[in-house]
């Protein structure tokens, strides 16, 4: 049975997609990283699968087994107190009912919300069909339902990310797949790989519920997005991809020069101790 505080948390998530006044989710992938964001005042931690694989030495893409990413999102559900979201890639599940176990899972683990792709790891197709789609945020729904628990179903498209189709015509499929997947169930839609204002005030226009992108450097700041009537920002991979930058950084300054200028600007050991006590 879910806690009192999980369905609190769950409602709360819901809450925090307010269209022009958007939750900004700087994306977490260790127990550090979460109460780090959580520390700076972010209103909810979400996992980054490709931040959580490339930690347990695994390459991004449903590569990770389901009981490896569910133990990363128990920990960070336990080590924070804000509602915490898990990126599930796309349901570590070849079927429908391997989604509602991997769901089940996640709210064991004290998740409150699921990011659920419909790009497949493998096969011909670089998304999956919308029928097939539509079945797998259906099961997802009903394993949350099952539970007692508002799960907040972020549904994520990549049509725009993985260049599908006639330019001309990413937009309209954008919308015809965000529509089937709210009638499914979904709470929001994510669409990653949008970056022009254009495209993402249509995207908000023509979707009938929370919109979600993805940004990073060069991206367009927060409140041009709000502006926009965005609902949700995430910053996806970008953090694991600039703290392992850095590694990549003060490690070469060491080796070639000796020197150690890059790893100016670091959290005192003192700090980064007393926040994980």
């Amino acid at each position: 049975m879910p806690t009192t505080h999980q369905q609190h948390a769950a409602q709360l998530l819901h809450s925090l997609h307010r269209p022009g006044s958007p939750l900004v989710l700087p994306n977490a992938w260790d127990v550090a990283s979460a109460r780090i964001v959580a520390d700076c005042g972010a209103a909810a931690v979400a996992t980054t699968s490709a931040g959580v694989s490339w930690s347990l030495g695994v390459p991004d893409g449903d590569e990770l087994d389901r009981e490896r990413a569910l133990a990363v999102v128990a920990r960070v559900a336990a080590a924070v107190t804000i509602p915490v979201t898990a990126d599930i890639e796309s349901g570590y599940a070849a079927d429908p009912a391997g989604v509602a176990r991997t769901v089940t899972g996640v709210l064991a683990a004290g998740a409150v919300g699921v990011n659920i792709e419909d790009a497949p790891a493998a096969g011909t197709s670089p998304l999956r069909p919308v029928d097939e789609q539509c079945a797998r945020i259906r099961a997802a729904r009903e394993a949350a339902d099952a539970a007692g628990v508002r799960l907040f179903v972020n549904a994520r498209t990549d049509v725009f990310l993985r260049a599908v189709g006639d330019p001309a015509e990413r937009l309209a499929e954008t919308l015809r797949r965000a529509a089937a997947y709210r009638a499914a169930g979904a709470d929001g839609i994510f669409v990653p790989g949008v970056a022009d204002a254009e495209t993402i005030g249509a995207l908000v226009a023509g979707i009938d519920g929370p919109v979600n992108v993805l940004t990073g450097p060069g991206g367009l700041p927060v409140a041009t997005l709000a502006g926009l009537g965005v609902a949700r920002v995430s910053l996806g991979s970008a953090l694991a991809e600039a703290a392992y930058g850095l590694v990549r950084r003060a490690a070469t300054e060491a080796l070639r020069s000796g020197s150690y200028d890059s790893l100016a600007g670091a959290i005192d050991y003192g700090e980064l101790n007393a926040l994980l006590a």
